[in-house]
């Protein structure tokens, strides 16, 4: 088997981020004193005795609400347990038993997972509080007491995780994964596409704007290739963002774009592409990441002969600098075209990492001159002297050349031009690096 799972489950607010993120070692999840903030799974990797496991942060569980958000949160943190190969049960020391750590804890009974409980908030050294002991009334055996925020007990609590762990644990790491990040503004569509695509209710969907606040990462294995989505809380105006909260979530959805290999920017089909879409996708390329503009809610345009090609050149028009991604229409509430993301996520990914031989790169660099000539100044004319591939995603291109200033944008776009036709590239931007040397006799 992979990597060990592990998920965080309790009531709202008894510290599951914070010590989400000590352990993390950095804020991964957002910490706020609000109830309900952690709404779906978080994931990151941690290693403990040389074993490497993931573990989830979940949104509170509030058995008895009524509240849309509160139960989908339910149904986020009954998943996570699915998941999970053991469960850390975090109730609060400072607040005691409450009526609804019992119905949790009945709920991880039936669940038949390993849990180990967790008694947070106990902040000094020494003998517990009294208190603590009512918790074995929760019928979870022995129990593990802790200060998330002071880090007291965290090397006891993870070695009783640990002696949970199955024995059958590969721990070599999986680099075949593609990772995906689906970015965009709020609303347009990103948590139902992950939803569509992994055909479950893996994340929050409702038409409250800014519903995901957390980048969610979730696995997934089709045709024998493995991906990781990663669904990020939509990317608003800075105008817009009065709530700390929300901060966090816009720097976290800007991180996605730097850690994935293709990202998927969402578009509102009857928004159009707007200007803060405009900003995102310039991200995507200024990080030089893979890219497929992704046309959402498709189902809602009235169409007619030409509707959508006139639509696509509107999208390249506004998008100028992102012409190489490719275009795709969709609506993820229907499931119109969703079946063809796996394999554009997977064609561009190809491309991103394709590699040309220095031989080959020079015989076209010979023909794009024959065709045109470089540029020149004041009677001295740019040569180029040869050219050759230093890296992927993206690929990236060095060119010695006799004289750097000669090597205008527009000879540099040319030779672009002429990689895509010859070898493709499709939804990945291009890097060129410049070299002056003297030409040798």
């Amino acid at each position: 088997m992979g990597k060990p799972v592990v998920a965080v489950v309790g009531r709202p607010n008894v510290g599951k981020s914070t010590f989400f993120n000590y352990l993390a070692g950095s804020r991964i999840s957002i910490v706020e004193d609000t109830p309900g903030v952690t709404r779906d799974r978080i994931y990151t990797e941690i290693e403990w005795r040389s074993t490497k496991f993931t573990l989830i942060d979940t949104g509170g569980i509030e058995p008895f609400s009524e509240d849309i958000i509160m139960q989908q949160m339910k149904r986020q943190a009954e998943i996570a347990i699915e998941t999970a190969d053991v469960i850390i049960f975090m109730v609060d020391a400072k607040d005691g038993m409450t009526a609804t750590d019992k119905e949790v804890a009945t709920m991880l009974r039936k669940s038949q997972k390993p849990v180990v409980l967790c008694v947070n908030k106990v902040d000094r050294v020494g003998d517990p509080p009294p208190d603590v002991y009512e918790f074995y009334n929760l019928g979870m055996g022995d129990m593990q007491i802790i200060s998330s925020v002071h880090g007291l007990g965290m090397g006891d609590l993870l070695d009783a995780v640990f002696e949970h762990f199955p024995e059958d644990i590969d721990a070599e790491e999986d680099e075949d994964v593609i990772k995906v990040a689906v970015v965009g503004k709020p609303n347009a569509g990103k948590s139902s596409l992950i939803n569509s695509i992994l055909g479950e209710n893996r994340v929050i969907v409702s038409n409250i704007p800014g519903t995901t606040r957390d980048a969610i990462d979730t696995h997934v294995e089709k045709d024998g290739q493995k991906y990781t989505f990663i669904d990020t809380a939509g990317i608003r105006k800075r105008s817009k963002i009065n709530e700390t909260i929300e901060k966090y979530s816009t720097i976290r959805s800007w991180t996605a774009i730097e850690r994935a290999d293709v990202c998927l920017i969402m578009i509102d089909a009857e928004d159009g592409v707007t200007e803060q879409d405009t900003k995102i996708a310039g991200y995507a390329h200024q990080q030089g990441k893979t890219s497929i503009i992704v046309i959402n809610k498709w189902d809602l345009i009235e169409k007619e002969t030409g509707t959508l090609e006139e639509y696509r050149k509107v999208v390249h028009e506004k998008l100028g600098f992102m012409t190489y991604a490719p275009v795709l229409f969709i609506s993820a509430k229907t499931g119109q075209r969703v079946n063809k993301i796996y394999e554009l996520i997977k064609f561009v990914a190809d491309q991103a990492a394709f590699r040309i031989s220095t031989g080959m790169l020079n015989d076209l660099i010979n023909e794009a001159v024959a065709m045109v000539q470089p540029p020149s100044d004041k009677g001295k004319r740019l040569k180029i002297y040869y050219m050759t591939q230093a890296g992927v995603k993206p690929p990236s291109f060095v060119v010695f050349v006799n004289d750097l200033e000669l090597f205008h944008y527009s000879y540099e776009r040319y030779l672009e031009n002429q990689l895509r036709k010859n070898f493709g590239f499709e939804g990945t931007p291009i890097r060129f690096i410049h070299r002056q040397r003297e030409k040798e006799d």
